[in-house]
C-alpha cells in the first residue's frame, strides 16, 4: 500500500492515483452533518464528498458511494454498512466509527478497538486501501470530559492500522481543529470550514495532490463574559437537552435516515464536470 500511495502525482493538471471506486462508511461525521449543501445528496456535503471531488479530477471512471448515517454506533455500522460496502467492491474505503460510543457512559475504548480490528480486516481482505480516523483532541470542546477515552482509543486504532496496513487520518494532530470556527453551532459536529480542513488532511494522508487551499477567515471578535454565557445557555437548550432526551428514550438522530449515496456514482461538485455515466459492476 505504501508504494501505491507514494506514486500519487499530478500530471498535466490532473491528479493520478490508483483508485477508481471509493466507499465511505460511518456516522454523522462521514455523512457530512454540519456542512449543509442543498444541492448535495441528503442535503449535506462534508469532508468525504470533498475528498471524492478531488479524487475524481481527471478520472472519468471514478465512482463514489457514501453509506454513513448519523447517530450510528460502531456495532450498528458493522452490522448495517460493512456488507453493503463490500458488495460494492471498492478499492478505497474510509471508516470513521466509535465516537458515538465513547460519548456514552460505559463506552469502552478497548472493546471498541477489538470490534474495529475485525471490521478493518474484512474491509482490507480484498485488497482495498482502508483509511481510519482517530478522534480529535477534545480538550478545547464540550467533549473535553472524554479526552482520556479518546486518547486510549486512538492508540488502539494505531495498532489496528499497523496490523492491517491501513492509513490513519490523524485528527488528533490536526491542531487547526482547536479553533472554534471549525465546529458547528451544536459543538459536536464540524462546520464547513472544519470539513474542508479535514478533507485536506485526508488527501495529504493519501499523498494525493489537490486543489484545496487553507481558508483564513478573519479572527472572531473577542466575546464578553455575558455573551459567552448566553451562547452556552442557547446551546444547552437547542442541542444538549434534546440529545439527553433521545438517550433516555433510546432514540437516535439517524432513525428513519437512509444513506445519501447508496450506490457508487460519478461525483458532481467543484472537483469535476458532471455528465459522465459510471458503469456498475
Amino acid at each position: 500500500m505504501s508504494d501505491i500511495i507514494a506514486h500519487s502525482v499530478t500530471v498535466s493538471g490532473a491528479t493520478t492515483h490508483p483508485w477508481s471506486r471509493y466507499v465511505a462508511i460511518g456516522d454523522s461525521f462521514t455523512e457530512g452533518i454540519g456542512d449543509p449543501e442543498p444541492s448535495s445528496p441528503g442535503g449535506h456535503r462534508g469532508w468525504a464528498d470533498r475528498v471524492a471531488e478531488e479524487l475524481s479530477r481527471g478520472h472519468d471512471d471514478f465512482a463514489y458511494a457514501n453509506l454513513a448515517i448519523r447517530g450510528r454506533l460502531l456495532q450498528q455500522i458493522i452490522d448495517q454498512q460493512l456488507e453493503p460496502c463490500l458488495a460494492l467492491k471498492p478499492d478505497l474505503v474510509s471508516i470513521s466509527a466509535g465516537g458515538n460510543d465513547l460519548i456514552r457512559p460505559g463506552g469502552d475504548p478497548d472493546a471498541l478497538a477489538e470490534k474495529l480490528d475485525d471490521a478493518v480486516g474484512r474491509l482490507g481482505a480484498g485488497g482495498a486501501t482502508v483509511i481510519l480516523f482517530n478522534g480529535p483532541d477534545t480538550v478545547s470542546t464540550v467533549l473535553a470530559r472524554i479526552r482520556g477515552k479518546v486518547a486510549i482509543y486512538n492508540e488502539n486504532l494505531r495498532t489496528v492500522a499497523a496490523r492491517h496496513d491501513a492509513i490513519v487520518a490523524d485528527m488528533w494532530s490536526l491542531r487547526q481543529l482547536a479553533d472554534p470556527r471549525m465546529w458547528d453551532e451544536d459543538r459536536l459536529h464540524f462546520s464547513p470550514l472544519g470539513h474542508h480542513t479535514i478533507a485536506m488532511m485526508v488527501l495529504e494522508a493519501l499523498n494525493v495532490p489537490h486543489t484545496l487551499e487553507p481558508l483564513a477567515p478573519k479572527p472572531l471578535p473577542p466575546r464578553t463574559w455575558r455573551e459567552a454565557r448566553t451562547e452556552d445557555l442557547v446551546w444547552a437548550r437547542e442541542y444538549f437537552v434534546p440529545w439527553v432526551i433521545r438517550r433516555l428514550r433510546h432514540q437516535s438522530s439517524g432513525d428513519g435516515i437512509s444513506p445519501k449515496r447508496p450506490t457508487p456514482g460519478p461525483v458532481f461538485g467543484t472537483g469535476r464536470e458532471s455528465g459522465v455515466v459510471i458503469p456498475q459492476s
